[in-house]
């Protein structure tokens, strides 16, 4: 029953308001709801058209490019958990008393939805695993995990591209970072795909109630693994962590959760997001064979095209003015990365698929300000080092479906891709 009126409150509700919404042609609620799966982009752009800061009945909005990059690293702006969105005052009361005491990773502990000094302690300790170099030393375990894959799939004339390649990868490296056994890897995979859904508004109960067993089962696993790493560190992050007792177990849980669904779901969308892109413009697929150092930038110009995370939210933390508007503090701005990743204002022809594209770093897909995310340079590291060799291994690779949305607002990207992979080079050269 706790789960249920939980899940009312945060969802149900919200979720009957969306659509209500949406019917009457409101862009946000259109974009929440879930009614333009398979392009938001245009949503974006009539926000865009109404102003570089709107006000809704809802939240404050913004898909302008130098708008969401202001406040993604402006301090007067914090982090919103779930209860301080922008909901009536009881209703808010209702979310603080069900709390499920799960490591969920939108809700506290979690660094994702706290802000400094709590967030600024619980970042160092884990920032040190993620830095340029640290990730440098995994290019190495990348190939060699990647080439492991693509040997697999050579055995078989036909693959669904996500499932096969697209989630095996992010999945094995981050439960390495984590000391997580092999033999768990798909076990993982699965709570983080049934969690995926906690970033969006309105979802089912059906899916509310997946996702919060999932979450349990994550639970229950980590606080036992953590038990083991304590008796037997290993060479990881989550070793190092937990033998310091610098984190609370609750902490470290929701560290660890944190750390394993961003590590692996949002580089599972990058991966798929780009393998359809380069489907769709096969001039800018046969451009990075032909000059494979282009791939760096390519990934850049996928994490703009079609951004694995499309939104997020910050809370003024006082009276704010921006872009002429006047914020009070603890109102919310609902920030559309994705759409600010297509403002014409930055991006020439944004709409454009182009992997030469100068600025495309300048995409807002991986956050901004103290936020940023963490794992930014592993998730560019997989998709340059896993779609190039897809792409030289497989030359006659094709799509042979249509490929199948997730069905997910805020996490964006594909459940399935159906592809013939043909022979590979090393065959055709034999």
């Amino acid at each position: 029953m706790k789960s249920w009126i939980r899940w009312a409150a945060l969802h149900g509700g919200p979720g009957v308001y969306l659509r209500m919404r949406a019917r009457r042609g409101d862009p946000l609620a259109e974009m929440l709801a879930g009614r333009a799966e398979q392009n938001p982009y245009p949503l974006g752009d009539r926000i865009r058209d109404r102003g570089r800061l709107v006000r809704t009945e809802f939240t404050w909005v913004s898909a302008d490019h130098e708008v969401c990059r202001s406040i993604l690293r402006d301090k007067n702006f914090g982090v919103t958990p779930p209860d301080a969105i922008n909901l009536p005052g009881p209703v808010r009361r209702v979310v603080r008393a069900t709390d499920l005491k799960l490591a969920n990773p939108v809700e506290p502990p979690s660094m994702l939805v706290v802000d400094p000094p709590e967030h600024t302690r619980y970042r160092k300790l884990v920032a040190q695993e993620f830095t340029p170099r640290a990730i440098g030393r995994l290019r190495d375990r990348i190939a060699e995990v990647t080439d492991e894959l693509l040997v697999e799939l050579a055995s078989r004339p036909a693959a669904d591209l996500i499932e096969d390649f697209a989630r095996q990868l992010p999945v094995a490296i981050i439960c390495e970072i984590l000391g997580v056994p092999r033999e768990k890897q798909a076990e993982m995979l699965e709570l983080g795909h049934a969690g995926a859904p906690l970033l969006d508004f309105g979802i089912s109960w059906r899916t509310f109630r997946s996702a919060v067993a999932a979450l349990r089962d994550s639970q229950e696993y980590l606080d036992g693994h953590l038990d083991r790493l304590r008796a037997d560190p290993g060479d990881n992050i989550l070793s190092e962590l937990a033998v310091s007792g610098s984190l609370t177990k609750p902490e470290l849980i929701a560290t660890a959760t944190l750390v394993a669904g961003a590590g692996f779901e949002t580089t599972v969308n990058l991966l798929g997001n780009g393998m359809v892109a380069l489907h769709e413009h096969q001039d800018q697929l046969d451009l990075l064979r032909a000059e494979p150092d282009r791939w760096p930038a390519a990934i850049e110009e996928i994490l703009r095209f079609d951004s694995p995370v499309q939104m997020t939210s910050r809370t003024a933390l006082r009276d704010m003015e921006i872009a002429g508007q006047s914020i009070p503090r603890g109102e919310m701005v609902s920030l559309l990365l994705g759409a600010a990743n297509r403002d014409p204002a930055v991006f020439a022809d944004p709409g454009k698929f182009d992997v030469t594209r100068v600025n495309a770093r300048e995409h807002l897909s991986f956050s901004g300000g103290v936020h940023a995310c963490l794992g930014a340079s592993l998730a560019r590291m997989e998709g340059s080092v896993a779609l190039a060799a897809l792409y030289e291994r497989f030359p006659d690779l094709r799509l042979t479906g249509t490929p199948v949305r997730r069905g997910l607002v805020n996490l964006r990207g594909y459940q399935r891709i159906p592809a013939v992979l043909g022979l590979p080079a090393a065959s055709r050269t034999a």
